[in-house]
């Protein structure tokens, strides 16, 4: 079964998507959401497939939303605009698809997209683990940032500090979240604050990891992932 989410702004656009896609017996929609930031608290819950997302909406549009996501789904846009066409194009999404919508093009997205599943069947862990890069939205830009420059992350409430090698930057994002996204074999938490680089770890001490002369608290609750660290 290929969970899914709808993203639109105009309820009718969202009822169409939602017939067309009730005749597919292996799709179920997990939320039907009115824009983006509606979106993104289940996309942090659930494992999501599939999104259809319309492009021009309030608040940001489909195109930055994507952007904005460290591990996207699979992406179908619905948009009255062709325009963004380019943009698709460099998000490798699924499908483009102009409103009105007819049964007959959307049938086609969706054989794509399962063409897609069946050559390309890897896992989200997988795809985590080759992941080279990832966009963090800041100051009203997405800065791509190479995961082999990032030192730690330092949670702030709702807000993370990501420093790098030679600079640092503020993102409006759960640490939680980046510990499930981020690859696990790169990236270990080692307190409720904290999300280091395993390669730029220089020591490790009681109750403490040392990078690039900062010492970090290792939480009590992490100290066993630390010292598996150690065994290695």
């Amino acid at each position: 079964m290929y969970r899914c989410i709808i993203i639109d702004d105009e309820p009718i656009a969202i009822r169409v998507i939602r017939n067309h896609l009730l005749v597919f017996t292996n799709f179920e929609i997990v939320a039907e959401c009115s824009n983006a930031l509606e979106a993104m608290p289940v996309l942090q819950k659930e494992n999501i497939d599939l999104l259809f997302c319309d492009i021009q909406m309030p608040q940001i549009t489909g195109v930055d939303f994507i952007r904005s996501l460290l591990h996207p789904p699979k992406v179908i846009f619905t948009t009255a605009y062709r325009d963004y066409a380019i943009d698709a194009f460099e998000l490798n999404v699924v499908d483009y698809l102009l409103k009105p919508i007819s049964f007959e093009r959307f049938t086609k997205a969706i054989n794509h997209f399962l063409e897609l599943q069946t050559a390309n069947p890897t896992s989200t862990s997988e795809k985590q683990e080759t992941r080279e890069f990832i966009f963090l939205k800041a100051d009203k830009k997405h800065h791509k940032i190479n995961l082999t420059e990032i030192l730690y992350f330092e949670s702030l409430g709702d807000y993370v500090i990501v420093y790098t090698n030679d600079q640092k930057i503020v993102t409006k994002e759960r640490i939680s979240h980046l510990s499930d996204l981020l690859p696990a074999k790169r990236f270990i938490q080692i307190h409720r604050g904290y999300i280091i680089s395993i390669d730029k770890i220089e020591s490790i001490g009681a109750g403490f990891v040392e990078i690039k002369d900062k010492k970090l608290p290792v939480g009590r609750n992490y100290k066993p992932d630390v010292q598996k660290l150690l065994s290695l």
